[in-house]
C-alpha cells in the first residue's frame, strides 16, 4: 500500500527542516460541565465497558484499566447549549476512547451515530472471518 505523504499540498519552502513542537500559547474555549453523579449511574448500568466494540480495560490491561472508560453524551452538549437534566440511561453511554473518537469525527458533515459506528466494526469484523 502506498502511503500520501502527510507534507503534500505545502510548497517544499513551507516545510521546515526542523519540526517543533511544544511551543506554549493560550487558548480560550467554552466548556460544558459534566455531573459526575450522571457518569457514575451510566456505568453502573452499562458496566465499563465499550457498548460499541465491548473493550473492557479492566479485562484487557488489569487493575489499571478497572472503571476506566469514556461516557459520551448521545446528543452532543455543544447541540444542546444550555443546562438540562441528563438522563444517564438514555442520554449517555459508555465508549472507549478510540469509539469516543469516531462518535466525534464528522463524516460528511455529521457525525456517526453510535449504530452506524457499531455496523461498520460489525461489518469489518464479518470481512476478517
Amino acid at each position: 500500500m502506498c502511503k500520501r505523504k502527510r507534507t503534500s499540498g505545502y510548497y517544499p519552502e513551507e516545510v521546515p527542516k526542523i519540526l517543533e513542537e511544544g511551543m506554549r500559547k493560550t487558548v480560550m474555549v467554552n466548556i460544558y460541565e459534566r455531573n459526575p453523579l450522571a457518569r457514575k449511574q451510566c456505568m453502573e448500568h452499562f458496566g465499563a465497558e465499550c457498548q460499541i466494540c465491548n473493550l473492557n480495560f479492566e479485562n484487557t490491561y488489569g487493575a489499571v484499566g478497572k472503571d476506566f472508560i469514556h461516557v459520551h453524551h448521545i446528543i452532543p452538549l455543544h447541540e444542546i447549549q444550555q443546562g438540562y437534566a441528563v438522563d444517564p440511561i438514555n442520554d449517555l453511554i459508555p465508549v472507549c476512547p478510540n469509539c469516543h473518537a469516531m462518535l466525534q469525527r464528522k463524516e460528511n458533515g455529521k457525525y456517526l451515530t453510535i449504530g452506524q459506528l457499531k455496523e461498520r466494526l460489525n461489518n469489518k469484523k464479518l470481512k476478517l472471518v
